[in-house]
C-alpha cells in the first residue's frame, strides 16, 4: 500500500471507533427522554466533565489555527493559553448556583433560565436566534477542517467535499442518537487522542527543525526582536486589543449556549471541581503554539495562502513520508474538530427545539419536541455543510466576532442571578443595543475606539443599559419576590 492509502486506513479506523463510541455511549438509557438526550440525566462525573468540556472548545481551530496564529503573529498567540487558563473561572461562581436552579425547575437551555427569570418568551427567542447565528459559522470552521484534512493527508486523492462529508455524517449520527452522551464519550477518546498527537508532533518539529526550543526562540528574536512581545511598536499586536481578547473570552466563554448548559448535567460540587483542573488542559496548546514558532525562517513567506496552512506545509515537507504518520496526524486533527462539531450540533440542537419551536408551540408534547432535537441535528449540520462548500468566505472573521456577540449574553445571566432589580425590559434593550454595537465596530467601523475587541465596547454598553433601565423601572412587589428565588438561591 502507498502512502495515502495508509493514512487514509488509520483515519477510517478513527472514526470508525469514534462512531462505535458515540453510539454505545446512549445504549440503556431512555430514547425519548429530553433530560437524557439534552443534558444526561443531570448525571455526569468529574473524568467526563472534563474532557467534555476541554474537547468542545479545542476545535480544528485550534489544531489549524493554533499554530497559524503563533507562525503569523508571535506572541499574540499567547492569548489563546491565557483564555485557557482563565475562561471557564467565572463558571465557578455562576456554574453551582444555575445547576441548582436547573435541577429544581428542570431546565435544559440558558432561553430556560433566562426567559423564567424575567418571565420573557421574546427574550428566550432572542437566544435561541442568537445562539443558531453563532453556532452555524462556528460549525461550519470544524467542516472546513475535517475537509482539509482529508484532502491534503491524502494528496488530494479523497476529495475536500467527501471528507468533509463522511466526518460529519458520523458525527450527526451519533449526536441525534446518543445525545448528549454521546458527544461526551466520544469527546473523552478525541481528547486523548489529539493531546497526544499534538505533543509528538510539537517535540518532532521543535526538535528537528531547531535542535531545541532554546535554539528556536533564539533564532525568532535575532531575526525579529519585537515579534514575541505584545504593545510595542513592532509588535503584532497592541496591549489595549490583546486584554481585551482575554476579557471577553473570559466572559463570553460559558456564555456559549452548549456550554451554559452543562452545568444542568452534573452537580455543583463537580463543576467547582472541574474549574479547578481545567487549567491542565492548556497543555495541549503549548505543543500546538511551538509547531507554530518552529515554521519562522523555516516555511517560506509565500508557500502558504493563508497562516492556517502552516501545519499541513509542515507536516508535508518535513515530516517523514509514512502514511502511519500521516494517518495519526489526520486522526488527531478529525478529533479536534469533531469534538467541537458534536457539541456545536448537539447544543444548536436543543436551542432551536426548546427556545425556538417549544416557546412558539408551547403545546408540543416531549415527544414532538424531542424529535425536532433529533431533526434539527441533520438539519444544522446540512446547512452548515452547504455554507463551507458553496460560500464560506470571512468565517474565520465571522467566528471571531460571533464571541463579541455571545458575551452580550453575560449581563442579563450575571444581573438574573445577583440582582433582585434587574428588570425584563433592561436586559433585553441591553443584549439588542449590545449585539449591534459589536456588530458595527467588528464589521463597518475601520477601528474600534482605544483598539478594544469590539465584543468589550457592546458588553460595557449593555451593562450600563441593564443597570439605568433597572434603576429607573420600579418593580412591582411579585416581581421582586420572583427574582428572589432566584438570587438567594
Amino acid at each position: 500500500m502507498i502512502a495515502w492509502q495508509i493514512a487514509l486506513l488509520a483515519m477510517s479506523l478513527y472514526l470508525i471507533i469514534a462512531f462505535a463510541i458515540g453510539l454505545s455511549a446512549g445504549r440503556g438509557r431512555s430514547f425519548f427522554s429530553i433530560s437524557e438526550y439534552a443534558v444526561g440525566d443531570r448525571g455526569f462525573g468529574l473524568f467526563v466533565m472534563w474532557f467534555l468540556m476541554g474537547g468542545t472548545i479545542f476545535s480544528a481551530f485550534s489544531f489549524l489555527g493554533g499554530p497559524g496564529w503563533a507562525y503569523s503573529k508571535g506572541a499574540a498567540s499567547l492569548y489563546i493559553l491565557a483564555y485557557c487558563t482563565l475562561g471557564l473561572l467565572p463558571w465557578y461562581i455562576i456554574g453551582p448556583k444555575v445547576a441548582r436552579l436547573g435541577k429544581k425547575a428542570d431546565y435544559i437551555t440558558m432561553g430556560d433560565f433566562l426567559g423564567d427569570r424575567f418571565k420573557s418568551k421574546f427574550l428566550i427567542i432572542i437566544i435561541g436566534v442568537v445562539s443558531l447565528l453563532a453556532f452555524i459559522p462556528y460549525l461550519t470552521l470544524q467542516i472546513k477542517g475535517m475537509g482539509y484534512i482529508f484532502n491534503v493527508l491524502t494528496f488530494d486523492n479523497i476529495s475536500y467535499n467527501f471528507g468533509a462529508l463522511i466526518a460529519l455524517g458520523i458525527v450527526v449520527i451519533y449526536v441525534a442518537t446518543s445525545g448528549v452522551r454521546g458527544a461526551a464519550w466520544s469527546d473523552v477518546f478525541q481528547a486523548i487522542l489529539m493531546l497526544i498527537v499534538a505533543w509528538i508532533l510539537g517535540i518532532y518539529f521543535v526538535e528537528s527543525l531547531h535542535g531545541s526550543l532554546g535554539n528556536m526562540f533564539s533564532k525568532i528574536i535575532e531575526n525579529d526582536p519585537d515579534f514575541l512581545t505584545i504593545g510595542n511598536e513592532g509588535s503584532k499586536i497592541s496591549a489595549a486589543r490583546y486584554s481585551s481578547n482575554i476579557v471577553v473570552s473570559m466572559l463570553g466563554f460559558v456564555m456559549w449556549p452548549h456550554l451554559f448548559t452543562k452545568s444542568y448535567a452534573t452537580t455543583a460540587r463537580r463543576i467547582k471541581l472541574t474549574v479547578l483542573v481545567y487549567p491542565i488542559f492548556a497543555i495541549f496548546l503549548l505543543p500546538v503554539l511551538f509547531i507554530g514558532f518552529s515554521a519562522i525562517g523555516v516555511v517560506p513567506d509565500d508557500a502558504l495562502g493563508r497562516p492556517g496552512e502552516v501545519l499541513p506545509y509542515l507536516i508535508t515537507h518535513h515530516l517523514t513520508e509514512s502514511g502511519i504518520l500521516y494517518g495519526i496526524v489526520g486522526a488527531g486533527a478529525l478529533a479536534a474538530a469533531m469534538s467541537s462539531s458534536d457539541a456545536i450540533t448537539h447544543g444548536a440542537s436543543v436551542s432551536f427545539g426548546r427556545d425556538i419551536c417549544k416557546v412558539i408551540f408551547p403545546s408540543l408534547k416531549e415527544n414532538q419536541e424531542l424529535w425536532i432535537m433529533r431533526l434539527a441535528v441533520i438539519g444544522v449540520g446540512a446547512i452548515s455543510y452547504c455554507i463551507a462548500i458553496y460560500g464560506s468566505d470571512g468565517l474565520i472573521a465571522l467566528l471571531l466576532g460571533a464571541y463579541g456577540a455571545i458575551v452580550q449574553l453575560a449581563p442579563g445571566v450575571y444581573s438574573g442571578l445577583f440582582w433582585k432589580k434587574a428588570s425584563t425590559l433592561g436586559v433585553i434593550i441591553g443584549l439588542i443595543v449590545g449585539i449591534i454595537i459589536t456588530i458595527y465596530f467588528q464589521y463597518i467601523a475601520t477601528s474600534s475606539p482605544y483598539d478594544l475587541h469590539p465584543g468589550l465596547i457592546g458588553v460595557l454598553v449593555n451593562i450600563a443599559i441593564v443597570f439605568f433601565v433597572s434603576m429607573i423601572k420600579q418593580q412591582n412587589e411579585e416581581s421582586y419576590i420572583h427574582a428572589s428565588k432566584f438570587v438567594d438561591e
